[in-house]
């Protein structure tokens, strides 16, 4: 049966055919989640091998948001220089020229000093879990929010990880649509009708008011996911909604 609302890997998306004339000496580039998914936001997957890079360039329509997964290098925005390691969450603002280039060379780091004074950059073991209340289904064991409203994003970026059993139960946002990328684990996803194991590399969009839950099916392993909720820059203004407990039903109705 398939799938109501998109859930696709990134393995299974062909890499984009950029112009390295144009700036985009990137090793690999995907659009697992774009319009043609019905949804308003774009999500993007990025490799870079070591020295390769995404020259200066500037998006006049929208903010970027980037979260670096694996490796470190050097990032411009403007006139400023820093470096960034895994773990490090940045906004790229509308109009402001920015890049980024591989440093990476024999597991060795290139310092460079400075802080970015334009955008945002954060590293996430600098941000302190939220305090979500489990009344309202927030079974997850660690829910960190590095960008949104409080440092000038209207846009929420979260990072979630389930210890195993951990579970975020069925609620919905009316406000806005939600974008997650797995990092690590195995769990089972739910939106709408839909019930779908999901590993590291699967995205999710989940669009507005649709109902939804992420549990962690492994009994040893955390299950890591990052998301977005597209134009709220908070919880609260993505007008959440608690919707109830997954049940064994929920996790035995497994679609894919």
């Amino acid at each position: 049966m398939p799938l109501k609302y998109p859930l696709v890997h990134v393995d299974d998306i062909r890499p984009e055919n950029m112009k390295e004339g144009e700036g985009w000496a990137i090793s690999e580039f995907r659009l697992p989640i774009s319009g043609r998914n019905g949804s308003s936001t774009t999500l993007f997957h990025s490799i870079f091998r070591p020295g390769s890079t995404h020259a200066k360039h500037l998006h006049r329509n929208c903010d970027e948001i980037a979260v670096y997964l694996k490796g470190y290098g050097a990032v411009g925005q403007g006139n400023e220089r820093t470096n960034v390691r895994a773990g490090h969450c940045r906004v790229m603002p509308r109009g402001s020229e920015h890049f980024f280039y591989n440093e990476t060379k024999d597991e060795e780091e290139l310092p460079r000093v400075g802080k970015l004074s334009n955008g945002i950059l954060v590293h996430i073991d600098d941000v302190k879990p939220s305090r979500m209340n489990e009344k309202d289904g927030w079974s997850i064991t660690d829910f960190r929010i590095p960008i949104g409203r409080h440092n000038g994003s209207p846009t929420t970026l979260f990072w979630a990880k389930f210890m195993p059993g951990a579970v975020h139960k069925k609620h919905r946002h009316e406000n806005c649509e939600e974008l997650y990328y797995i990092v690590r684990g195995h769990g089972l996803a739910g939106a709408g009708p839909d019930r779908a194991e999901v590993r590291a590399g699967h995205v999710h969009y989940i669009p507005k008011g649709v109902e939804h839950f992420l549990y962690n099916l492994s009994k040893t392993e955390p299950l890591e996911a990052i998301g977005i909720y597209v134009g709220a820059g908070s919880v609260e203004e993505t007008g959440y909604v608690y919707a109830g407990d997954v049940t064994e039903a929920d996790i035995k109705a497994r679609t894919v």
